[in-house]
């Protein structure tokens, strides 16, 4: 449904906050009308001068056009005393060439005419004036007819405008909600296909040996019971991940473009809120050091939306465990760092977390961990050794071009 708009002085404001700017601004120049004689040159210079100075503050535009309104009244009242000045001087000058006799002769006429022109006399002149006066009105009326005018198009281009940005608001709204629908029934069926039994008769509830990976090798480790009809449903799965007492609970993906699940459901279909995937280096059966799950940051708290309140250290007392499962083996993580970072140029030489997957000595590890706890919102407590198996979740962060919210945490016993 379109906002309501409201109207004033032919402008349209969208808020009720900002219609009440806008009334208070009317009331000031009310005031100010009230208070200046608008036909005066004088008073207008002064009432300019306070407005250029910003002695008066306003809020809307209605200012602006007061001050418009001003400058037009003060230049027609300029050019109207430049023309009085001018007529002025014509006279003087007519007067200093017309010969004293000349002068006589023409108030000798003019007296012995006045007795003719006594008895129509009043009548004359309050007929010039009412002429005048009738002219004065008309054109008056025209000006005033041509403002109704204008301000009639200009609220029906408001109306126009503000119907089809409505009409915008409403599709884009569809669309989303379109979105998010189909990809809560999604996951929602995915639920519940893990929580059922194995599919009879499959090639997973029959197997006990060979398993998927990225590159359709088979390796010795059996899949989880729980994870076996998802994997039939979708050969991407990788884990499933979770954080009690929020929105996230779900599957996460992997394949070898970390570009593809930014846009795509687990359907391979399009979807603007993507999916939560793996980095695509990571590797579930060696294992590598660190997992990376990267996921949107949702404005409705969806997908890792959430992430961010671990930046408050009693969101993470409440929340401080996290539980991942690769297709493989279940997980509990710890959460150990909670910070924000960047995507960096390649040209620069700094710690970034997104690259941190293997350690490849103890040495570098320490390095990792150091980088991370500097990093760190607050101190945990946990720390991690060489050898222990790190999770970390990525969002985006909007603080800074490129910015990440990050969550790092490190496998404990069940």
């Amino acid at each position: 449904m379109a906002g309501k708009v409201f109207i004033l002085d032919g402008r349209s404001f969208r808020t009720e906050s900002d219609y009440a700017l806008a009334k208070r601004d009317r009331e000031t120049i009310d005031q100010l009308r009230s208070q200046t004689n608008l036909q005066d040159k004088t008073e207008l210079e002064k009432l300019r001068k306070a407005l250029r100075g910003n002695r008066y503050h306003f809020y809307t535009l209605l200012g602006q056009d007061f001050m418009e309104e001003v400058d037009e009244l003060l230049k027609k009242a300029q050019t109207s005393g430049e023309n009085g000045r001018q007529k002025g001087k014509k006279a003087k000058h007519a007067g200093k060439k017309i010969p004293a006799a000349v002068a006589e002769s023409a108030r000798g006429k003019k007296g012995s005419a006045a007795a003719a022109e006594s008895a129509r006399g009043k009548k004359g002149s309050a007929a010039i004036s009412g002429s005048s006066d009738s002219k004065s009105e008309a054109a008056l009326e025209a000006i005033v007819r041509e403002e109704l005018k204008k301000r009639e198009k200009r609220r029906k281009l408001t109306i126009v405008l503000c119907s089809a940005l409505g009409i915008c608001c409403l599709g884009y709204f569809g669309v989303y909600s379109y979105y998010n629908y189909r990809t809560n029934n999604i996951y929602r069926q995915l639920s519940e296909l893990k929580e059922k039994p194995l599919i009879s008769g499959s090639a997973s509830a029959e197997s006990t040996g060979p398993l998927y990976t990225l590159d359709d090798e088979t390796e010795a480790k059996e899949v989880l019971d729980e994870y076996k009809n998802l994997l039939i449903a979708n050969r991407k799965l990788i884990g499933w991940v979770k954080i009690d007492g929020t929105y996230i609970d779900y599957p996460v993906m992997q394949t070898d473009d970390n570009e593809y699940y930014l846009d795509h459901n687990l359907n391979q279909e399009y979807d603007k809120n993507g999916t939560i995937f793996m980095d695509k280096d990571c590797d579930v059966l060696k294992p590598s050091t660190n997992y990376i799950l990267y996921g949107h940051h949702m404005k409705n708290g969806r997908m890792f939306g959430q992430l961010d309140l671990y930046q408050n250290e009693s969101y993470y007392k409440e929340h401080p465990y996290i539980s991942f499962d690769t297709i493989y083996e279940k997980g509990t993580y710890q959460v150990m760092y909670v910070f924000r970072s960047r995507v960096y140029k390649e040209t620069e030489i700094v710690f970034k977390y997104y690259q941190f997957i293997d350690a490849n000595s103890e040495q570098e590890f320490d390095s990792y961990m150091k980088e991370m706890a500097d990093m760190s919102f607050y101190d945990t407590g946990v720390t991690a050794e060489y050898g222990d198996q790190l999770l970390t979740l990525s969002t985006c962060d909007y603080q800074e071009t490129d910015g990440r919210f990050v969550v790092v945490a490190k496998k404990v016993a069940e």
